[in-house]
């Protein structure tokens, strides 16, 4: 798996639905909003890179409506349908060390 580092945090792309990954364009769109998350899913719509953060149960910061186990349905729900994703997972969270 590959791995990423964004500001303060490591990732692992867990998932890359039709290339969907594109490292520049997540720099880009990243901010510390995303540091709390478990995990990020980029999809792309319109031409644009959407991020959305989800985390496990056992994290401080779950709220049901970003619960990991509702991604997939979130993908059906509010991404275009066949559109290219991507999801990250949270594996070092550098700040806390």
């Amino acid at each position: 798996m590959k791995k990423i580092i964004l500001e303060n945090n490591e990732y692992e792309l867990i998932k890359n639905e039709k290339d969907g990954f594109v490292l520049e364009e997540l720099e880009n769109r990243y901010t510390s909003y995303f540091e709390d998350y478990d995990y990020i899913l980029g999809d792309w719509a319109y031409g644009k890179l959407r991020l959305k953060g989800f985390n496990e149960k056992n994290n401080k910061n779950y709220k049901k409506i970003n619960d990991y186990q509702n991604i997939e349905q979130y993908i059906k729900d509010y991404c275009a349908y066949g559109c290219k994703y991507f999801i990250i997972k949270k594996t070092k969270d550098c700040k806390k060390e």
